[in-house]
Order: structure tokens, then C-alpha cells, then sequence
């Protein structure tokens, strides 16, 4: 049995990409384990068919916290016997670029990490992580990502062929009687570029209620923001939830949210996870006026794209979605048509095979 490694900086709790690629290996007969970050307020791990272990810093965020992480990395995984290590993200690769040698080496791009709006915005910081991406991309031994815009991204730098692995919610059978026909969701990380400052601020013009799933560096902020702007009644946070717990909140609303600033290629490129747990819970929603959406949307118009986050874009189009029936019930349609075809049933097949192929290069 090939024992697999994958590396992440994320809570194992609440990596939904994550939980499904590990289950879907461990299940295709692999011996996998996920490693990733222990935080003071971490819960304990829940049970899976596949190792969990974390790690503890003393820095939780910040430039030390990414030096220290990766040095404790380093020093677990050198001890480790594997056939492959995933790292996933720039932001865990460099252990796997010193040990490389003794197994087979996956990069897994959740993002184009060094055209992150947070990165792009510090020059020096985009300098870094470029330079780690230079030195490490072109010698792994296999490489995946997201949507067909990173990848053709990344090739046109690099002669590593990058695969596409959708992150795609499994295929399960929906609550129609959860639906809140005034409910709106956002789910995913509460940061920069994810268009929730305007977002809350065009509540004052919606006739729905916001409903944000998910913590990150705006989370504190946001939470002020609703309070100065005396919108309490309209906008509820949850903070983390558990895979299974945002499943029921996600069938509980009748539009997402997945809204991007145009601050670094890495959103404008983007395939948002959110955006397919949308579409597996069957409903329509706002999302950015971008390639990948585009395209998406040319084939299945599941939502309704603007061209920027101006709260005055955003609100009208949000009305629309909530009072236009005849609207709404075409795009749901269309998504609950979409659902069969784009599914993780459909992607785990694909990315068991990758790795099957991978020893047998």
C-alpha cells in the first residue's frame, strides 16, 4: 500500500478540500495522511479514514508563523516513511522541495498563491513567494490545480503540465425544506478581496438577510461594521463550521455569494470553492464578471455576474435573484442540472488515476 503525505497550514477540521481528497485516496486503497496546523483554539480532530496529525506554533500568523511552521514541517517529515508528499499551496512547499529526493513530489494549487490580492499588494512579499515558486514548480513530479485559467497560468511559466482537480462538493441529495427564500450565504474565508465590506454595505438595499460562514482577518472588522451600520437584524456571522454543519447552512439559503476584487490574477483567475458548493445545494447566485465564470456560465448560467463590487451593483442585482421568480427558478434549474455533471464523484476518479500514474512513471 503507497503511503501518501499532504501538507497543509489550514485547521484539518475545516478543510473541506482537503477531507474529500484524502477520503477519496484513502478510499481508492492509498494510506494517507494529512498534516496541518494546531491553533490555541483548535477543537479536538474529527474522526476520517485517514491519518490526521498537527502541528503547534508558537506564531500564528505573520511572517514568523510561515517561517516556524515550515521548520517544524521539515523536521516531522524527515522522520516519515512515505512513497509521496503533496504539499499544498507555495505556503507549505519548501519541506518538500529539501526532501524531495526521497519520494515522489505534488504540488496541489488550491490558489495562484503569489498572485494573491494580499501578496500582489506587498511587492517585496510577492518578490518572495515568486522566487520560491521559480525554484520549486518546475521540479515536482506531478501538479494540479483548480480551474483551467491557473493552469494555463502556471504553464505558460513553467514545463510542468498542470492537471485540473475541481474542488467539487460530492453529489448528495438535497433538503428542499431547509430553504429560506430571503436567506443569502456566504461561506469561505473572511479576507481581503472577497467583496464583504461592500457586500454588507449593500444590505442596507437588499430585502434578504446575509448570512457569513467562515472566520479570517476582516472577521473582527466585519463584525464592527455591521454593528456601527446598525444592520445586526440583517447580517449574522457563525464563525467556523464543521463540514457537515455548513451543509445544512448552505441548503438553507436561495442565493451565494462569490465575489472577488480584481487585485492579483490569482481572483481574477479563480474557480471558487463556495462557488460549487453553491451549485451542489442547487442554488443560484452573484458571482464576478470573470474568465472562469464566463465560461461557466456559457454553458450553465447558474448565476448572475457584474462587473464590479460597488455596493449599488451588488444590491440590485441581489433584489433581482429575491423577487424575479421566473429568474430565479431558471437559473435553479439550470443548477440542479449542472450538479450532475460537475460533482466530486465525477473528480475523484480523476485524482485517483493521477496518483496511480504517478508510480507508475
Amino acid at each position: 500500500m503507497k503511503r501518501l503525505f499532504f501538507t497543509v497550514t489550514t485547521d484539518l477540521n475545516f478543510d473541506q478540500r482537503m477531507q474529500r481528497i484524502c477520503t477519496s485516496l484513502s478510499s481508492a486503497g492509498f494510506e494517507v495522511t494529512l498534516v496541518g496546523r494546531e491553533k490555541g483554539k483548535s477543537k479536538a480532530l474529527s474522526g476520517q479514514n485517514f491519518n490526521q496529525h498537527r502541528i503547534k506554533c508558537r506564531f500564528e500568523s505573520g511572517k514568523l508563523f510561515y517561517l516556524e511552521y515550515n521548520w517544524r514541517l521539515y523536521k516531522y517529515l524527515k522522520e516519515q516513511e512515505m512513497d509521496a508528499l503533496c504539499s499544498c499551496d507555495l505556503d507549505t512547499i519548501l519541506p518538500g522541495f529539501f526532501l524531495r529526493k526521497r519520494w515522489k513530489w505534488v504540488y496541489d494549487a488550491h490558489e495562484y498563491f503569489s498572485e494573491m490580492e494580499e501578496v500582489v499588494q506587498r511587492p517585496w512579499i510577492r518578490r518572495i513567494w515568486k522566487a520560491v515558486e521559480r525554484l520549486c514548480v518546475p521540479r515536482v513530479d506531478l501538479a494540479y490545480t483548480v480551474s483551467k485559467g491557473y493552469a494555463e497560468l502556471f504553464e505558460k511559466q513553467y514545463p510542468t503540465p498542470f492537471h485540473i482537480i475541481r474542488n467539487i462538493a460530492r453529489l448528495q441529495d438535497l433538503k428542499p425544506e431547509l430553504r429560506n427564500p430571503k436567506r443569502i450565504l456566504y461561506q469561505g474565508s473572511v479576507n481581503h478581496g472577497r467583496g464583504l465590506e461592500e457586500l454588507i454595505e449593500a444590505m442596507y438595499l437588499v430585502e434578504g438577510e446575509l448570512v457569513i460562514c467562515g472566520e479570517g482577518d476582516l472577521y473582527e472588522p466585519l463584525k464592527s461594521l455591521v454593528h456601527s451600520r446598525q444592520l445586526e437584524q440583517k447580517v449574522t456571522f457563525t464563525g467556523y463550521l464543521r463540514p457537515e454543519e455548513l451543509l445544512k447552512v448552505t441548503q438553507s439559503a436561495s442565493i451565494g455569494i462569490t465575489l472577488f476584487s480584481k487585485a492579483g490574477l490569482s481572483n481574477e483567475y479563480s474557480l471558487g470553492n463556495r462557488f460549487f458548493d453553491y451549485l451542489q445545494a442547487g442554488i443560484p447566485q452573484l458571482a464576478m464578471n470573470y474568465p472562469e465564470y464566463q465560461n461557466f456560465n456559457r454553458q450553465h448560467e447558474v448565476a448572475v455576474l457584474i462587473d464590479d463590487l460597488n455596493p449599488r451593483t451588488i444590491a440590485p442585482s441581489l433584489n433581482q435573484l429575491l423577487k424575479n421568480e421566473s429568474e430565479y427558478q431558471r437559473l435553479e434549474s439550470n443548477a440542479l442540472e449542472a450538479r450532475m455533471h460537475f460533482n466530486w464523484q465525477e473528480e475523484e476518479r480523476k485524482l485517483s488515476e493521477l496518483y496511480l500514474d504517478l508510480f507508475k512513471a
